[in-house]
């Protein structure tokens, strides 16, 4: 069994032999369900997104910062929806460094899913996630398909090495009659939204406020399905492999990354070898790809796996859209070509100033491709402007990337 990489560099040639046989575009933001969201997920396809409006996905990541990032690297043959527009600046500079413009549509956030529903000249959307104001047959892949396989309890379907868990449906059985095994374990979500909805429990008090979340989200009638996971001990890697799944079944590896998280479980960047042999995970790449296939999925898969310190591999999660680092690893080729073997994404970056002056300050950087920008908003926090950044931090060699972030440092970008 062997796989092959991917040779492009954008979601345009990633998708490129799929959307031939109608005009595609590419929603570029996830549903949600804040009260500023003119078209909520709340009937069907209910997504964990913050259980009370103070805890929902801002608007800023929601339609800006994660739009624009995978804008970034969506080339021109796919046109991509945005509801709000990326900065002229930002466009620009994409356009030096990416040497190509992005195909963008810019429609009103109070308008844009009755826009495309109605649209004659676009017929199929690809998405990250199914929308319940989105007609059935303008998703690209069956809504209801889509779903079922995005759900945390499918994992056991999959064909792969998981956790144990156990599955329970909240419209039966009361969150306080559900037996718990003993600590550590994690209690899941079925559909939380970037690392939403996963909750780690180690004490008594973690799972007093695992229930009060949960309790919220079901009174809130956005949650209907929850699965309780053994706790994997003594992880030694924590990675995420992507692969692209094509209509007739065909895989092209996208690459693999060492996972960032935060000791709560939340995602905050990957590390990446581009020379890292994806052997290893080539018989669970098959059985997630020939599920997804028998599903009539296609697109990016990203699964994450944990490495414990006996070698056995747990895949622990199956994110059957484009994932957070799909576009760290689609620098691939064009970062391999100048000899930088290593890089390491962030979304949490941040520099004083305005984005004018950071591609000023950062300009020798930005030109060597040391540091590639994916996403930049300008925000005032005590009266002065920051820059915050969803970045790419490269070099030749860990050390060497290591020289080239202390440099960064030096000029004010932090962490």
């Amino acid at each position: 069994m062997n796989f092959d990489y991917f040779q492009g560099n954008s979601l345009s040639d990633l998708f490129a032999a799929d959307v031939t046989d109608a005009n595609y575009a590419f929603i570029l933001n996830y549903p949600a369900t804040a009260n500023w969201v003119t078209y909520p997920n709340t009937k069907k396809y209910l997504i964990q997104d913050g259980s009370d409006e103070a805890s929902k996905t801002s608007y800023s990541q929601i339609c800006q910062k994660e739009p624009w990032k995978n804008l970034a690297v969506l080339g021109n043959a796919i046109p991509g929806i945005v509801i709000s527009p990326a900065p002229k600046l930002l466009l620009e500079y994409w356009h030096e460094h990416f040497g190509r413009d992005s195909n963008i549509e810019t429609l009103k956030e109070s308008l844009y899913l009755d826009c495309l529903n109605e649209s004659a000249r676009i017929e199929k959307l690809i998405t990250l996630f199914p929308f319940d104001y989105l007609k059935p047959e303008k998703h690209a892949v069956a809504p209801d398909t889509h779903y079922h396989i995005l759900s945390k309890p499918t994992l056991a379907e999959l064909g792969v090495p998981c956790p144990k868990y156990q599955t329970y449906n909240l419209d039966s059985i009361s969150i306080n009659d559900i037996e718990l095994p003993e600590f550590p374990y994690l209690i899941k979500t079925s559909h939380g939204l970037s690392g939403e909805g996963t909750y780690i429990i180690q004490s008594q008090s973690d799972l007093d406020y695992c229930f009060a979340e949960i309790k919220k989200y079901v009174e809130s009638r956005l949650l209907s399905t929850i699965i309780v996971s053994e706790f994997i001990n003594n992880v030694v890697k924590n990675y995420c492999v992507q692969f692209y799944i094509s209509k007739t079944g065909d895989i092209k590896l996208i690459g693999v990354t060492n996972q960032r998280v935060t000791d709560e479980g939340n995602y905050i960047g990957g590390l990446i070898n581009y020379r890292h042999d994806m052997s290893i995970f080539f018989d669970m790449i098959a059985a997630i790809g020939q599920y997804a296939h028998s599903c009539g999925y296609f697109g990016v898969i990203g699964f994450d796996v944990l490495q414990d310190r006996d070698g056995y591999f747990y895949v622990i999660d199956a994110n059957f859209r484009v994932n957070g680092s799909t576009p760290l690893c689609l620098q691939r080729h064009t970062l391999l070509k100048l000899g930088k073997e290593v890089a390491n994404y962030s979304s949490d970056y941040r520099i004083v100033g305005t984005l004018e002056s950071t591609l000023k300050t950062l300009k020798s950087e930005l030109e060597r491709k040391d540091f590639i920008i994916l996403s930049a908003q300008e925000s005032v926090s005590y009266g002065k402007i920051y820059t915050y950044i969803y970045g790419i931090l490269t070099g030749e060699t860990l050390e060497d990337m290591q020289r080239i972030e202390q440099g960064l440092k030096d000029k004010g970008l932090s962490l």
